[in-house]
């Protein structure tokens, strides 16, 4: 292909679906992704209130089999991923060398000796690359499975109900980051509890030829408790609130786990050595001695909305970097997540603000999350 072609983008199994429901499409990591239906702040109240239907078939699975696929993981991720137990998930993340975040990504146990890693869109070749890098010299197979899956969210306090209705499933026993194989209206399916937008939900992985009759199937099941589709523009404003990163924004090869404020997540305590697991020592002992910036919450006082790459400001100083922000639908304001020098982390920290155009407009710190279901 000459270098003046355009790069066909990747539509997913249900393209036709969401043109059809008449959704703005946008490109995402090289797919062609609905951004919105209609009005992306009912789509967010939706989720919030009710239940939000989601293609998420651009994320990237990745299968590990085989004898040492545990041992692998250990080796190429920064979790403890041979403590998880079948049926169960865990977030982690895999780092460079140098301890930078390549990605992070939720691994699902699906058997002793087989997992789902599940990556960002934008990182899921690089994270391929690296694991299949990473595989040398273990008895386990790394395995693209990127085309084998469409998925489907299904997030909100009414998705328990819904999904009910529509399989025989354990769900009131499917504890949060837990998947178990199930059948969903007539579908064979991963069934997993969890999601990216704060609320309870499900994620469906099916095969691309089953995701047209769930979809629909779901749609019929959720017309009675308000179910909408919904697109990526709610999907980001959903998990902001939320305080989850996102990787590009949040996250990056820039940082490490404990600049992020993640450091939990690295697993010194397994055994073996891992990737990154000597320069993650010294990240975290920095972070013990010299605290890096903190990831804090930025409330506006105004109506401005802060945008990333905007610069935070107290005493006429630049003290940290907008990395997410947004109108936020739940609270009625604008809301940033940004990093900020540890002096100025601390809830209601007075004189801060953030650069928009030359204003300095005032904000308040505040602890992350923005927003938490009530239980």
């Amino acid at each position: 292909m000459s270098s003046t072609e355009p790069i066909q983008q990747r539509r997913t199994a249900l393209d036709a679906v969401h043109r059809a429901l008449g959704a703005t499409m946008t490109d995402f990591a090289g797919w062609d992704m609905p951004l919105r239906y209609g009005s992306e702040r009912d789509e967010h109240h939706a989720v919030r209130t009710r239940a939000g239907l989601f293609d998420l078939s651009h994320m990237g699975e990745i299968t590990v089999t085989g004898p040492q696929a545990a041992a692998l993981l250990d080796h190429a991720l920064v979790g403890h991923i041979s403590a998880v137990k079948p049926g169960r998930a865990r977030y982690t993340m895999i780092c460079r060398a140098d301890g930078g975040i390549l990605d992070d990504l939720i691994v699902y146990r699906l058997a002793d000796t087989e997992f789902m890693v599940v990556a960002n869109a934008s990182n899921a070749q690089v994270v391929l690359d690296a694991l299949v890098e990473r595989s040398a010299g273990f008895d386990a197979e790394v395995r693209d499975d990127r085309d084998a899956y469409a998925l489907i969210a299904v997030q909100g306090p009414e998705s328990p109900g819904i999904l009910k209705s529509l399989t025989d499933a354990d769900l009131d026993g499917l504890k949060y980051y837990a998947g178990l194989p199930g059948t969903v209206a007539g579908v064979p399916a991963l069934i997993a509890r969890t999601g990216y937008t704060g609320e309870d939900g499900f994620e469906l992985f099916v095969r691309p030829e089953h995701a047209v009759e769930l979809w629909q199937a779901l749609t019929k099941a959720g017309e009675g408790a308000g179910l909408v589709p919904c697109g990526l523009s709610c999907r980001d404003t959903l998990r902001l609130e939320a305080g989850m990163p996102l990787y590009g924004h949040e996250l990056s090869t820039a940082l490490t786990p404990f600049d992020a404020g993640l450091g939990r997540v690295v697993k010194f305590e397994k055994e073996g050595d891992f990737v990154g697991r000597e320069a993650l020592a010294e990240a975290a002992s920095r972070a013990e001695t010299n605290p890096p910036r903190v990831l804090v919450g930025l409330v506006a006082e105004g109506r401005r909305v802060p945008r990333a790459g905007y610069t935070v400001v107290a005493g006429g100083e630049v003290v940290g970097e907008v990395t997410s922000g947004a109108p936020s639908p739940t609270l009625g304001k604008p809301i940033a997540m940004a990093y900020v020098d540890a002096a100025h982390a601390a809830p209601g920290t007075p004189g801060v603000g953030v650069d928009i155009r030359g204003s300095h407009e005032p904000y308040e710190v505040v602890a992350l999350p923005f927003y938490k279901r009530q239980k």
